[in-house]
């Protein structure tokens, strides 16, 4: 059986080659450059986030010309709480490649739209979700959650419940919005599921099917 350890390390030097190259043709513009857990993660500077997919795009020797996904991360504790990450792929060179952008609840990202066509719909996403404002995005409107919904639910300090819920009023014959109310609080289990390993818990009447130990048996003489 062959060790996979060589082959992985070949991997990660030439993904590891790879950015070194980005950062060589980008320089004012790349930040970082890492591969972790068998990815390359680029960072780049968020008023250059155009300007580094376009490269990526076009350089004959990269070809990333897909972009897969743009993602939101947050993490509050940071001045920058938002990490913005574009997913692309190269079927050409059959390569992928994670570049990160970070910005607060006030600074706008530039809108890569005119890069990436896609790119319009991801962003609608992200600003939805996430409150990340994506300056010249030509439609940046909500996409998942109601027109008057108040707030971005994928933040990390949103409430599990909401602030309104809404409910069709048969009287009103509409849609109406409510503060929520919750029949009862969250419920707190202090104990292991069959699938975490719980082991086998008596209930009342289970002494009935035991077998006595020791002693007479039923019916028996003595």
């Amino acid at each position: 059986m062959t060790d996979p350890a060589p082959a992985q390390n070949g991997a990660a030097r030439s993904l590891a080659d790879l950015g070194d190259r980005i950062k060589a043709a980008l320089a004012d513009d790349i930040l970082s450059s890492d591969v972790r857990l068998g990815e390359l993660i680029v960072v780049a500077r968020r008023d250059a986030i155009a300007r580094v997919l376009t490269h990526l795009r076009d350089d004959p020797g990269l070809l990333f010309t897909q972009l897969l996904d743009i993602a939101g991360v947050d993490f509050p504790e940071r001045p920058e709480r938002f990490e913005v990450v574009y997913n692309l792929l190269s079927m050409t060179r059959n390569r992928r490649i994670r570049v990160k952008v970070t910005t607060d609840e006030d600074t706008p990202v530039p809108t890569v739209v005119q890069v990436f066509s896609t790119a319009g719909w991801f962003e609608r996403e992200a600003w939805d979700l996430y409150g990340i404002f994506f300056a010249d995005n030509p439609d940046l409107r909500r996409i998942l959650t109601d027109y008057g919904f108040e707030g971005h639910p994928l933040r990390k300090d949103f409430p599990l419940t909401g602030f309104v819920e809404l409910r069709y009023d048969d009287e009103q014959k509409r849609v109406v919005y409510e503060p929520v109310r919750l029949t009862q609080d969250f419920r707190s289990f202090d104990f292991l599921s069959p699938w975490e390993g719980m082991t086998r818990v008596m209930l009342p009447g289970d002494e009935k099917a035991e077998a006595p130990q020791g002693g007479p048996q039923a019916g028996s003489k003595t």
